[in-house]
């Protein structure tokens, strides 16, 4: 991993703690993206097995949480860290707490893998399918934006976010139109729906945690702006 102004500091030692808490974020995210891609194979080929991997995962991504929450807390209470190491931590607490969420989500869509679907509705599971695999691949890309602060890689998952939400706004659409067609489907149906929705959700977490890496590098916050007030920070000039 490349080490983000590492070897400014008087002490050793801080660099070494830096570096460990965020091989710790990547550990964690890495945790996440093997639930969501478990999670989206086990309702492709409906296996209840993987699924319950998926459920009993979770325990693993809420202690890492815990145990980054407490070394970022050590850090700023006996390093009292300022300007970009600062930076870093803030952006460090942020991200685990999303990361922690998409795993929830993952948890969700692995329920899916539980039930049963007439040959008519699998075609539901592909639309799911199809935006499930848009969505890993923004975890997947923001994952390496962070390990690296990429700056361009961070802002183009970010844009990435419009294309997940138009395909779960297509989605949607699409299950409305079968429920109503086929009442008796509602309850399965509405599974799907659900495990969409939490798709969704995954692709703005991602979005979420593009935005701490800009702040990070540009030392700016960037969420709730206009989307040429962003281009206009991520295109300037570093700070």
């Amino acid at each position: 991993m490349d080490k983000i102004n590492m070897g400014k500091h008087i002490s050793g030692k801080f660099n070494d703690e830096l570096e460990a808490v965020r091989n710790r974020v990547l550990s964690m995210g890495g945790l996440v993206e093997q639930q969501l891609h478990d999670a989206l194979l086990a309702v492709q080929k409906s296996d209840i097995d993987l699924a319950e991997k998926v459920l009993t995962s979770d325990h693993k991504v809420n202690k890492l949480e815990v145990q980054i929450d407490e070394e970022c807390v050590h850090i700023i209470a006996k390093r009292h860290p300022a300007a970009s190491d600062l930076r870093l931590v803030i952006s460090i607490v942020k991200t685990i707490a999303d990361l922690e969420r998409i795993g929830d989500e993952a948890e969700r869509i692995a329920k899916v893998a539980k039930e049963s679907f007439s040959n008519d509705q699998q075609q539901l599971l592909v639309s799911l399918e199809n935006l499930g695999q848009h969505v890993l691949s923004m975890l997947r890309k923001v994952l390496d934006a962070f390990a690296r602060m990429d700056l361009e890689s961070a802002y183009g998952v970010h844009q990435q976010d419009e294309q997940a939400d138009r395909q779960y706004e297509a989605l949607t659409r699409q299950l409305m139109t079968y429920m109503m067609e086929d009442s008796r489907s509602i309850p399965k149906i509405m599974d799907v729906l659900w495990s969409a929705r939490s798709l969704e959700r995954i692709g703005d977490r991602c979005q979420n945690i593009a935005e701490y890496i800009i702040f990070f590098v540009k030392g700016k916050d960037v969420r709730h702006v206009s989307p040429e007030s962003m281009e206009r920070t991520v295109m300037g000039k570093k700070d």
